[in-house]
């Protein structure tokens, strides 16, 4: 079976993670620090917060953006769980946008609508795939109202929004390095901030509420803590393996973009007419984490990919249909209706081989043609 998903662990971390492994300093330390040091070229800005998941990067993000108990979050409910799980848990509530079905990410017309019928603390985004969202649209309606753009960012490490990284764009822009992300370090993120203010309280905030520079007489016992934080920090551990996979990041990217810029030429010159890759506006540079496109009879395709031996999958459930969210549904949402019935996603990961994208394209021409 041709995987979805292949796990990148750099070949060379044994010895640098057995290192730390009995360094007498495994939580965080100086190797968080070096990794923060490292990703700083790759997310265009100083302003660095890494964390244990990309979900804490979310809380974190909300709870800077002054997101509590009363408050509403416009949010697209196409994307992970763990981008609107925080909004409820840290007492928020979801307001819906649609999206365009033609790229999954949330449409900014919608949320203006949204923006003036509600009293919004914030618009969290999702960049699908590794594509970023239409952040000049969204940080228009942000500055014109006074509210901040979330950006969740997780599947999108390397991308580019108008030749600037992503991460150095947004207000608040949330990285992951979970197990299957481009980079890795086992579990991980990183929550990028715009001022030196929410980069201090974001400090605070993941280990909580503590001042871990401020000097000490007696293992912090002393200081008061007027922040109410959380332990969202990242562990010297996870940060060796993100030190030596960031040595191969620019060869997974490049690899990534060749093999999707592949399928679009495929696609074409094949005149496939049963499926069609999402569309990609100029302007962005995607990181490719998936390669999704629009299929009719979607399920019928799953099966077919599946019995020659190529695995496929939505990867994600839009989120308002499931029980923890069902006190904000809402029933016009044609743009996440018509992207969910034909949405699915094809392999692109560093593992598949130039004669695995020809077969895979060979079954998905088949396909095409056996339903004519």
């Amino acid at each position: 079976m041709i995987p979805l998903f292949k796990v990148f662990i750099p070949p060379m971390v044994i010895e640098p993670l057995s290192k730390t492994l009995f360094s007498g300093y495994v939580g965080q330390g100086p190797r968080v620090e070096e990794f923060e040091q490292k990703l700083k070229p790759w997310l265009g800005t100083d302003y660095i917060l890494s964390t244990i998941t990309g979900t804490a990067a979310i809380h974190m993000a909300l709870r800077l953006a002054g997101v509590g108990p009363g408050t509403s979050v416009i949010s697209t409910p196409m994307t992970c769980m763990a981008t609107n799980l925080p909004i409820v848990n840290e007492g928020g509530r979801i307001i819906w946008a649609d999206i365009n079905p033609r790229t999954g990410l949330i449409d900014p017309n919608d949320v203006e609508i949204l923006v003036n019928l509600y009293d919004a603390q914030a618009i969290v985004c999702v960049d699908w795939g590794g594509t970023p969202a239409d952040l000049d649209d969204l940080f228009e309606i942000g500055s014109n109202y006074g509210i901040p753009v979330i950006e969740d960012a997780c599947q999108a490490f390397g991308a580019e929004y108008n030749g600037h990284k992503v991460g150095a764009v947004s207000d608040f822009s949330c990285i992951s390095f979970q197990a299957i992300k481009t980079i890795s370090t086992v579990e991980g993120g990183c929550l990028t901030v715009k001022t030196p203010d929410d980069y201090s309280a974001g400090k605070l905030l993941r280990w909580y509420g503590i001042d871990r520079e401020q000097p000490r007489r007696d293992f912090r016992c002393e200081q008061n803590v007027d922040l109410r934080g959380d332990k969202w920090n990242l562990s010297d551990m996870n940060a060796v393996i993100g030190i030596e996979a960031l040595k191969y990041a620019e060869t997974l990217l490049a690899g990534q973009m060749e093999r999707a810029e592949y399928y679009l030429r495929e696609f074409e010159a094949r005149k496939i007419k049963r499926a069609r890759p999402i569309e990609y506006a100029k302007g962005k540079k995607s990181a490719f984490w998936l390669f999704t496109i629009l299929v009719d009879n979607r399920d019928e395709f799953i099966e077919y990919m599946t019995s020659r031996g190529i695995a496929t999958s939505r990867v994600h459930e839009r989120n308002d249909i499931h029980s923890c969210f069902q006190e904000f549904q809402r029933d016009d949402l044609p743009g996440v209706d018509e992207f969910v019935a034909h949405e699915v996603n094809i392999p692109v990961h560093y593992g598949i081989t130039k004669p695995d994208l020809e077969y895979i394209m060979d079954c998905i021409q088949k396909f095409d043609e056996e339903g004519r």
